[in-house]
């Protein structure tokens, strides 16, 4: 990277952080790439390409490499493709407006970082940046494709896998609603076979993209009676009300799933899962040389 020099890492870095202080869920990294772009003046350097590699332009990945140190630092979170600023990060972006200094603090935690982890990698090699930028792609891709085809997935077909997760994870599903309203429950799942043990576990199950909100919550709850544990499973999520509401129950016992945890819950339990019921989300593994950390 001898062509970049320590203030422009640091323009680049709060370029990401100017961009993601609007955002607090967070943009996809892709986003936040082309937002930046618009705001910062590329030199020919950062237009050019890669020698040998045509078609893979240093900008890119420069910024993913230049974006290591702040994640080190506590200030950002990379998270399947999302990108996040932390409260620690946005008061850095506050304290270190000049990017010399800026850089210098994240280093500074990145190298206090590095020095508890024995194993980390000081060196740099020229090709370090696109070999991170290639990783964080890959990941990027196949969280995307997984989130696009849960989004696509039939409402019904989406059910049946919660419900195949459900039997993974050791519980026995009793019912799963058929086509039609469904009164506010999608499954019904127990400890045992007979159902005759409590809590007797009621799930409700939503594709759509847009967050519950806390009525939306509170509409579920109200189905729920003491001795039932309630399963809200959301691919859009939940509002930041909602997810508060869920914790400070005192009566009404609600675990809220959001896309990434389903995801981790279903690869969790992948071994356990029903040969027929796999083929709802088929995953495969693929191992790849990570860069050093």
């Amino acid at each position: 990277m001898a062509e970049i020099t320590r203030r422009r890492v640091g323009e680049l870095q709060r370029g990401v952080f100017r961009i993601l202080l609007d955002f607090p869920d967070g943009l996809p990294a892709r986003e936040v790439l082309e937002r930046l772009e618009q705001i910062v003046q590329l030199t020919e350097f950062e237009k050019s390409d890669y020698p040998n590699r045509p078609g893979v332009r240093r900008f890119e990945k420069i910024v993913r490499f230049a974006t290591i140190a702040p994640v080190k630092a506590g200030w950002l979170i990379k998270s399947r493709g999302r990108w996040t600023l932390t409260d620690e990060g946005r008061e850095a972006y506050q304290k270190f407006q000049d990017p010399e200094k800026f850089v210098r603090e994240g280093g500074r935690l990145y190298k206090q970082w590095a020095e508890s982890r024995p194993d980390a990698v000081a060196e740099v090699s020229e090709d370090e940046p696109a070999t991170t930028g290639t990783f964080e792609e890959a990941e990027e891709a196949a969280w995307a494709e997984t989130e696009q085809y849960l989004k696509a997935m039939n409402p019904y077909d989406f059910q049946k896998l919660v419900a195949a997760l459900l039997r993974a994870m050791g519980y026995h599903v009793s019912w799963v609603a058929p086509p039609g309203p469904d009164k506010g429950i999608d499954i019904l799942a127990h400890t045992d076979p007979l159902g005759t043990s409590v809590p007797r576990i009621k799930v409700q199950v939503k594709r759509r993209e847009g967050k519950i909100s806390v009525d939306g919550l509170r509409s579920f709850m109200a189905v729920l009676s003491d001795q039932d544990v309630g399963i809200f499973v959301s691919l859009g999520g939940f509002t930041s009300d909602a997810e508060s509401e869920a914790r400070t129950q005192e009566k009404r016992k609600v675990t809220l799933i959001d896309l990434e945890k389903l995801f981790d819950l279903w690869v969790q339990h992948y071994n356990r899962v029903a040969e027929s019921d796999r083929q709802l989300l088929p995953l495969k593994p693929v191992y790849y040389l990570a860069p050093s950390e």
